[in-house]
């Protein structure tokens, strides 16, 4: 069962507005989830070492302020200017948050009175990189042979140079001025009772993906600083709290609709154990009215903190209750406990209550309308580049060159969508090509992407028009962009426009003619005959999932930790293509788990829910680059003969499935 849609609310439909929030929301999350590492190894040794830590330690205690005030906003700074210029813009970034750290502590190097300068890396570290990107971009081309090296070296030195003066004098002392205002501010509500009505503020930020930005960049340095004063603080708690969003998940589980339902406790784990709070923010999406359940559950917890004087002794990275026991002082535990319970029961009552109890729930406020392919469309209004009467990007079908299938890890829906269009397009010399939804290249004219998947492929291709379906097999996208090419009509992504011109004819007559094909020899070692399994069962769709990531490692093609990534990838969308077959694979951080190219063929003769439909053939990939797309190319020819299809649901000999398999050429 997929995660909900939060298209399927038209209420959330502006234009684009939620696509850029989310965009920079994830933009700066990305400076920060790379280094969560560093985050738990300082938690961890403030916990343990600081005067009220568990091991109290005055030596090991002296990593703590230096790690916090150099380490984190350099890593962080690092990473950001990396995002926008590569390794370039990752020394530049680095040496410009050095200038705000020093800007923000005047009293080195005692940290007395001193800001950790989180937001400032956030700020300084990209924009850096960005002015040096546009360097870069100016001379290109005008160095004499022989200098570039030199010139590239001291152009990074000496921008690098400035853009430390400008943290040191200005950027370092403007930001510890605000942290102090927004630092007195925090105390006054706290010292008066007031720090719960921030949840007002936070909760409807954190599912607009702020969240990190939030916590990191404006409670952590607060928080760091009472903890400098009592050992602890709770400000730690006050985006962190994983009881709100617990509370949501169980009543969804418990009341929510019915399709919905199965999916909730793999959503639960990851959020509450993993610390993984994105999890929850599509319901919330979906449903908006659902932000007053977390707004309660958040409030009410802070309530039961100030009461108790709960609070942890460093940033709960990620947001875990894990995380929450290791980074909470010694004696503080009950107090903690009550606070995440308060936050998960209140959510949990609210949360019900909206969903009335689960009467009267009707599924069909999860599925997307029949419109929604039009609504998605006017996301993209206002695109840079879209055309000026319709509003909408558009291209002549006639001018499409390059035409990229983006899937979340470019390696099984998109390899199956690429296949079918290849064969379309090829007439029309029309390049087709697969990637990861966030390594769409810059030359891509238009990309067809699964629905869930729109607003990130247009982040990642503005200049792209970008196609949206929902099915993988024989989807009506597929048709209208074949009939846009073949017509010279225009392409946008809700339709088809006027001709623009005579037909598009390809210049060789043959092209036309049906090769001839004959079958290629399978590559033993993409699907050993080891890997295909007949006639098993499953309980459920996690269940078949598990077997079919089993089959993976005990090949050698992954270790057990790509399981949990093939898990993770079904709760993004789902893999079902249609005609009975799914086709589960990891997401993209699942890759590292990759040993070598394998496949699997798993079949269920008794059939699979999977979200609503039924799957008789499982085919699990693990792959690193391109050794699969053949078998995959013909399990999509296979599936479009409803003969060969249905063979895969009763065939009984291996032979026969690698034979079904097996991809053919042209002669």
């Amino acid at each position: 069962m997929t995660l909900p849609d939060a298209r399927v609310n038209k209420n959330l439909q502006g234009p684009g507005v939620r696509a850029q929030v989310q965009r920079v929301g994830g933009y700066l999350a990305g400076m920060i989830m790379p280094n969560i590492g560093a985050f738990i190894a300082w938690g961890l040794i403030a916990a343990l070492f600081i005067k009220t830590g568990w091991l109290p330690n005055p030596v090991l205690a002296q990593l703590v302020a230096p790690m916090l005030y150099y380490l984190l906003p350099v890593l962080i700074g690092y990473t950001g200017g990396r995002m926008v210029h590569g390794q370039r813009g990752a020394v530049i970034g680095a040496i410009a948050t050095a200038g705000v750290i020093v800007g923000g502590l005047p009293q080195l190097p005692t940290f007395d009175g001193g800001t950790p300068m989180f937001l400032g890396a956030m700020i300084l570290g990209p924009l850096a990189a960005f002015v040096l990107r546009l360097l870069d971009k100016a001379i290109d081309g005008k160095i004499p042979s022989g200098f570039e090296m030199l010139v590239d070296n001291f152009s990074l030195g000496i921008l690098g140079l400035l853009f430390a003066i400008l943290g040191v004098l200005g950027v370092g002392p403007v930001l510890s001025v605000l942290i102090g205002v927004l630092a007195a501010g925090v105390d006054f509500l706290v010292k008066a009772g007031l720090l719960p009505l921030a949840s007002l503020f936070v909760e409807p930020a954190k599912v607009l993906f702020l969240n990190n930005a939030i916590n990191h960049g404006i409670f952590t340095p607060l928080a760091a600083i009472d903890v400098q004063a009592t050992g602890e603080s709770i400000l730690f708690m006050v985006e962190s709290n994983p009881g709100a969003g617990l509370g949501l998940l169980l009543a969804f589980m418990f009341f929510g609709p019915k399709k919905l339902r199965p999916a909730t406790p793999g959503a639960i784990i990851i959020h509450f154990l993993g610390g993984i709070h994105e999890i929850y923010f599509p319901y919330v999406l979906m449903k908006p009215v659902m932000i007053l359940a977390t707004i309660a559950g958040s409030m009410s917890g802070l309530f039961v903190a100030t009461w108790l004087h709960a609070g942890l002794v460093a940033a709960a990275s990620p947001g875990s209750i894990i995380a929450y026991f290791l980074v909470t002082p010694p004696g503080g535990h009950l107090a903690m406990i009550a606070t995440v319970t308060t936050a998960t029961v209140v959510s949990f009552v609210v949360a019900s209550a909206l969903l009335k109890f689960g009467r009267g729930q009707d599924d069909a406020d999860t599925e997307v309308a029949d419109d929604t392919v039009t609504t998605m469309g006017n996301d993209l209004l206002a695109a840079p580049g879209a055309s000026a009467a319709a509003g909408v990007r558009t291209i002549n079908g006639g001018d499409v060159k390059r035409l990229v299938i983006a899937c979340d890890a470019g390696m099984g829906s998109s390899v199956m969508v690429a296949s079918q269009m290849k064969k379309r397009l090829a007439p029309y010399g029309v390049e087709v090509t697969h990637t990861p939804v966030d390594s769409i290249p810059a030359d891509a004219q238009v990309v067809l992407t699964q629905d869930g998947l729109v607003n990130r492929a247009v982040a990642t291709a503005p200049h792209a028009v970008v196609v949206p379906f929902a099915n993988y097999m024989g989807d009506p996208a597929f048709d209208r962009v074949e009939k846009a090419v073949k017509e010279r009509r225009l392409l946008s992504p809700t339709g088809l426009g006027e001709l623009t011109g005579a037909p598009h004819t390809s210049a060789d007559p043959e092209a036309s003619a049906a090769p001839k094909k004959r079958k290629k020899t399978l590559d033993a070692g993409v699907l050993p005959k080891g890997n295909v399994r007949l006639g098993l069962t499953a309980r459920d769709k996690e269940d078949a999932i598990r077997q079919a990531g089993a089959v993976l490692v005990s090949g050698g093609a992954a270790d057990p930790g790509y399981i949990d990534g093939m898990l993770a990838r079904e709760l993004q969308t789902s893999t079902f293509l249609g005609a009975g077959v799914a086709i589960p694979h990891g997401t993209n951080e699942a890759r590292a788990h990759i040993k070598s190219a394998a496949l699997g063929f798993l079949q269920f003769p008794d059939g699979i829910d999977w979200d609503g439909q039924t799957a008789y053939v499982i085919i699990p990939i693990a792959s690193n680059s391109d050794e699969h797309i053949g078998v995959l190319s013909a399990l999509a020819s296979t599936l479009a003969d409803k003969t060969k299809s249905a063979k895969l649901r009763t065939v009984t000999s291996v032979d026969e499935v690698l034979d079904l398999l097996t991809p053919e050429e042209e002669e």
